[in-house]
Order: structure tokens, then sequence, then C-alpha cells
């Protein structure tokens, strides 16, 4: 997440879209972007419309993601993925994988298995004409996290 998002989010309660943010308390298990983890019941998070992509165009979406209220240490490094495969974890068993070139047009899109989420990276940045990946979550599309070539 950029960090002019977080701290637009946190410190004037505004998101992406120039709405006042939504404040609540987890119930446990949402899936929060800037700590690429799961939510503890009763920790304080916010709820705000969130766009990943910088340049106009069809692909421009918008979107809701939780962040935590609270700004935390780093405790997931941003050169790897988080943890994948179980129910606790930030991206869970599968998850969708969006290619998308220099541009910010999508170039093809894959439902992964956890397991299978090294080869289908390696398969996606194989083409040149790939610029990033989004990672997103199945059940309702949101957007989870962005790969960039190494």
């Amino acid at each position: 997440m950029p960090d002019a998002f977080l701290t637009r989010a946190r410190v004037e309660g505004v998101d992406d879209l120039g709405q006042v943010v939504k404040r609540t308390v987890a119930g446990g298990g949402e899936p929060c972007r800037d700590a690429l983890r799961r939510a503890r019941p009763g920790e304080r998070l916010i709820l705000a419309s969130f766009s990943p992509f910088s340049k106009p165009g069809p692909y421009h979406e918008y979107g809701p993601v939780f962040i935590l209220e609270n700004a935390e240490p780093p405790v997931s490094r941003r050169d790897r993925l988080p943890r994948v495969g179980s129910p606790e974890d930030y991206l869970r068993e599968q998850f969708v994988i969006r290619a998308y070139s220099a541009d910010e047009e999508i170039l093809d899109a894959e439902l992964t298995p956890a397991a299978d989420i090294g080869p289908m990276i390696d398969r996606f940045f194989d083409s040149s004409a790939t610029s990033f990946l989004h990672v997103r979550f199945p059940t309702y599309g949101c957007f989870a996290l962005r790969i960039d070539r190494a």
C-alpha cells in the first residue's frame, strides 16, 4: 500500500475517492492490506476505497480495503510473498493473479491454488509485456497485493 494512501486514510480520514473512511472493530480474519495479515478480533480497522492503479483507463478501478487504524512496525517483508495455503494465512488457499502491462491494461489472469503461486508468477513474468501482477481474493475480487518485476 502506498504510504500517501495510508497517511491520508489514517490521519485525514479520507480515501482515494475523497470519501470519509469507515472506522470499525475487527471481528477477526479481515485482510489487512498494509500488514499483509489477517486482523485479530478487537483490532481497530479502517475500511476505505483504494485504487491500485495510477493511470486513467478502463481498468482503473476502486475497491474496498481494510487497513489497521494504527500503523504497526512492518512484520512482513516486502521482498517476498506472505505465507499462503491455510485458512489463517493472508492469501488463504487460492486467489486470482492478474498480469498487467506498463500501460496498466490487463494481459492475462488465472485462478491459482496456493501451491502453484511460484510457477504462476514465473509464467506471467516470462512474457516481456507483463509489467506487474495483482493478486486478488477470489470470492469478492478485492485487491490483495501487487507484485512487481524484480
